[in-house]
C-alpha cells in the first residue's frame, strides 16, 4: 500500500477501533450504572457531581485507547506484519540516550512556555471573532474540567489521574503519531524532518485547542526526533511521559496549595515570558538533540 493509501486507510482503522472500543465500553458499564443513569449523568455534565467525573474520567481512558493504543497495533500488523519491530519497540533506549533526551524535553520547557503565552493572546481577524469566541469557550471547558479532574484527596486519585493523563497518552500517542503518522509521511516525503513536522502538526491539531496549538506541535516534533535519533520508541513515551506527569504534579500541587509549588509556578512563568530564555532554551535542547544523535544505536 502506497504512503497517501496508508494514510486514508490509518484514518479508517482510527474510527473504527474508536467506535468499537467506545461501543464495548458502553456495553461493559451498562450493567453497573444503567443506561439512563449514564445517560443523565452525562448530559448534565455537572463538574461538581463525583459520579459524573468518574463517567468522564472512564470515557477519557476509553477515548484514549480507542484512538490511539488499538488502531496503531492494528496498522502495524495489517502494514508490516511485525508489530514490535514496526512500532520500533523492539530497540532499547542506551541510558546516556535517556539522561539526554529526558534534558532536552525539561531544557524545553522555557521556550514552549513562551510559545503557548504567545499562541494564548493571538487575535483572529474580526470576520473570525465567533469562531474565536467558540474556541476560547470550548478551551476555557476543557481547562475547567481537567482542574476538576487533578482535584483528588487520596493517593490512588493521583496516581489514577497520572495513569489516565501520563501513562496512557505518552503510550497511545507515541504509537499512533510517531510510530504511525510519522513513519508514513517520512516513507512519503521521502525526509525525516517532514516526516516530523507533519505529524506534529496532526498531533496538535487533533487536540483541537487552537489556543495551545504551537507549544504543542514543538513538543511533537521534539518526541519526533526524539524517535529518529535513538531509534527506540520507548525513548519519546518516557519524554511525553515527563511532560505529562509534570503538569499533573505541579496542577495537583497547586490545589493542595502547595506554597513551594506556587513558588516554582511564579517562577516557571517568569522564564518563559521571556525571549531571551525562550531563545537560550530553543539553542540548549538543539545542543542536546545534535547530542543524541551522536549517540551510538543499539
Amino acid at each position: 500500500m502506497k504512503p497517501g493509501a496508508q494514510i486514508i486507510f490509518a484514518a479508517f482503522v482510527i474510527l473504527l477501533s474508536f467506535l468499537v472500543v467506545f461501543a464495548l465500553s458502553v456495553a461493559a458499564l451498562v450493567p453497573i450504572v444503567g443506561l439512563s443513569e449514564m445517560m443523565n449523568s452525562l448530559s448534565g455534565a455537572d463538574p461538581s457531581n463525583a459520579q459524573t467525573i468518574a463517567l468522564l474520567k472512564y470515557f477519557q481512558v476509553v477515548q484514549s485507547i480507542g484512538l490511539f493504543v488499538v488502531p496503531s497495533f492494528v496498522l502495524a500488523y495489517l502494514f508490516e506484519g511485525k508489530v514490535v519491530a514496526y512500532l520500533a519497540l523492539d530497540r532499547k533506549a542506551g541510558g546516556q540516550a535517556i539522561v539526554i533526551g529526558l534534558l532536552a524535553v525539561l531544557a524545553a520547557g522555557p521556550l514552549v512556555g513562551f510559545l503557548g503565552e504567545w499562541n494564548e493572546s493571538m487575535k483572529l481577524p474580526e470576520f473570525l471573532a465567533g469562531f474565536e469566541r467558540w474556541m476560547r469557550s470550548m478551551e476555557d471547558s476543557a481547562a475547567e474540567l481537567i482542574e476538576r479532574f487533578i482535584r483528588v484527596e487520596t493517593l490512588s486519585g493521583l496516581l489514577f489521574n497520572l495513569f489516565m493523563i501520563a501513562v496512557i497518552p505518552a503510550v497511545g500517542e507515541e504509537l499512533l503519531f510517531r510510530g504511525v503518522v510519522q513513519k508514513i509521511f517520512t516513507n512519503m516525503t521521502r525526509n525525516y524532518h517532514w516526516g516530523i513536522w507533519i505529524s506534529a502538526f496532526l498531533f496538535s491539531a487533533l487536540h483541537m485547542q487552537f489556543f495551545g496549538f504551537l507549544p504543542r506541535m514543538v513538543l511533537g516534533a521534539l518526541f519526533g526526533y526524539l524517535l529518529v535519533y535513538s531509534g527506540s520508541m520507548w525513548l519519546p513515551i518516557l519524554a511525553h511521559f515527563l511532560n505529562n506527569a509534570l503538569g499533573v504534579l505541579a496542577l495537583h500541587a497547586e490545589n493542595k496549595g502547595s506554597e513551594a509549588m506556587e513558588s516554582m509556578n511564579q517562577y516557571a512563568e517568569s522564564m518563559s515570558a521571556s525571549a531571551v530564555m525562550a531563545i537560550i532554551s530553543l539553542g540548549i535542547s538543539l545542543l542536546l538533540l545534535y547530542f543524541l544523535k551522536k549517540q551510538p544505536k543499539d
